[in-house]
């Protein structure tokens, strides 16, 4: 008889919750591409060639390929350094503006075919990319198109050129989560300036890799954020309007694509770069950045709707150097003491003024919809309010005071971007409230950097979503390192 009527309550439970329909998806929404590229949140990039061998930012394209003559490379260290410090991907400059190879391409006669390195055998791309596939850590590719050794550079003839140099890149490597294209664009030894065909690079790019996310000015998977500072922008969309324009002078203004827009009809979130050091490539002058400068990035990039794609340049040997793997594992450990206790997860009640679909009736918790959600570990579970409700709030009670200076918000971005405008309440000792935040966009996770306060009560107040508000996580967590800010 017992189980009989666990297994009705279970079937009543099941059809109660298929019962509830989701909202609807609002505005443009990520590929899942664009969600799992998302997710990542933290991808190391690696500038390297010639430039760490010159120390020049830009090389001439006129470098004799014997310079490039890493002693010791090792990509198996990169992926290692990188897997401890808890990225998810690597990015290597495969070819610079000075045109240089990293691997053998067939169609330029600036590779390390021509070096004297492992006697003109070497391919970093393949030593990388296989290194990424033991390690279990995805594996991106830089390919500029600006080229300053290719003599058709500046004709109509180097586009078909580097769509071979494309299409060699990517069928040869395997699968490549991320393709970067850079935007520079200079004059080339026949002083032309090269007209792009950006339609066509795109086209193939996705036919070879189809799951690929590609960067550049806009997009078409994401877009530069519009400086090299380590800084989102405080409202930050994940949509950008980009009928008419191109990476380079064409694109969008920098405030735009730190900030995206408002209405944009694409899907083009924003990705973070920046470098560990002052410049992009090794120079034995150069030290990394502090923990506390590497948090406050953290914070100003992934805490802000964006990914962060930090620069960590190997040295002449070819290694990650061990100063800037320290740093990495001290940073690495920072996040660690910061985000490892959720607080929130102490509630022991979690309450929202609306909740989708629910009836006076109804006495089971959770339903499909209920803000018990936001305070567990699956990302496909959300709080979402009735389709009429654009603004609405999330209580959390706790038996004993919490303190915190930080709180995560997340949106479930699959469902599109919708929250313009929100606020945090904490519940004073003498039950008055006040607001500790006052912010605008949340996108994929937004982490607010509060005043320390302690407490038994948090409200976090959508104040105004273009469509009914759709939250699949809100976090508690206290900062020591950085303390408030």
């Amino acid at each position: 008889m017992k189980k009989t009527f666990l297994s009705l309550f279970i079937v009543l439970f099941g059809l109660m919750l298929t019962a509830q329909k989701p909202p609807k998806p609002y505005g443009p929404v990520p590929t899942p591409a664009q969600v799992e590229w998302q997710k990542m949140e933290l991808n190391m990039f690696c500038h390297f060639g010639p430039n760490t061998f010159t120390g020049l930012e830009w090389g001439e394209g006129t470098e004799a390929e014997d310079i490039f003559n890493p002693t010791a490379l090792d990509c198996n260290q990169w992926v290692t350094v990188a897997k401890n410090a808890g990225f998810r991907g690597i990015i290597l400059t495969a070819k610079h503006h000075d045109g240089f190879c990293l691997w053998p391409n067939p169609e330029s006669d600036h590779t390390v075919r021509e070096s004297t390195w492992r006697n003109g055998k070497g391919d970093v791309l393949r030593e990388l990319s296989e290194a990424c596939r033991k390690g279990n850590v995805k594996f991106g590719i830089y390919i500029s198109p600006w080229d300053r050794n290719a003599p058709t550079y500046g004709t109509p003839a180097y586009n078909k050129v580097f769509l071979r140099t494309l299409k060699h890149a990517h069928t040869n490597y395997g699968t490549i989560f991320e393709q970067w294209f850079d935007g520079a664009n200079g004059e080339g030894p026949n002083g032309k300036r090269q007209v792009y065909d950006w339609k066509t690079f795109n086209a193939q790019t996705l036919k070879k890799q189809p799951r690929t996310v590609i960067f550049s000015d806009v997009g078409p998977g994401c877009r530069w954020v519009g400086n090299e500072e380590g800084k989102c922008g405080r409202t930050c969309w994940s949509r950008l309007d980009v009928e008419g324009r191109e990476p380079g002078k064409n694109a969008p203004s920098q405030d735009t694509l730190n900030a995206g827009n408002y209405n944009g009809v694409c899907w083009i979130p924003a990705e973070t770069d920046v470098s560990i050091r002052p410049g992009w490539f090794w120079r034995d002058s150069e030290h990394p950045k502090s923990v506390q400068e590497l948090l406050t990035i953290y914070y100003n990039s992934v805490g802000r709707n964006s990914l962060l794609l930090l620069n960590v340049p190997p040295d002449n040997r070819g290694l990650i150097p061990a100063e800037d793997s320290l740093r990495l594992m001290e940073f690495r450990a920072a996040l660690d003491s910061i985000f490892s206790n959720d607080l929130a997860k102490k509630a022991y009640l979690v309450n929202g003024s609306n909740m989708r679909t629910k009836t006076k009736d109804c006495i089971i918790r959770p339903t499909r919809f209920d803000p018990l959600w936001l305070i567990d570990d699956d990302y496909n579970t959300y709080w979402a309010t009735d389709d009429s409700v654009r603004s609405a709030y999330v209580e959390l009670k706790f038996n004993a005071p919490q303190t915190f200076n930080r709180v995560m918000v997340q949106e479930y971005i699959p469902l599109g971007q919708r929250v313009e405008r929100f606020h945090i309440d904490v519940q004073n000792e003498d039950g008055s409230w006040h607001t500790i935040a006052t912010e605008t966009t949340i996108g994929y996770k937004r982490i607010v950097l509060t005043e320390t306060v302690t407490t038994k009560r948090v409200r976090v107040y959508i104040d105004q979503s273009r469509a009914c508000p759709v939250l699949n996580h809100i976090g508690l967590f206290m900062d020591r390192i950085l303390g408030e800010q």
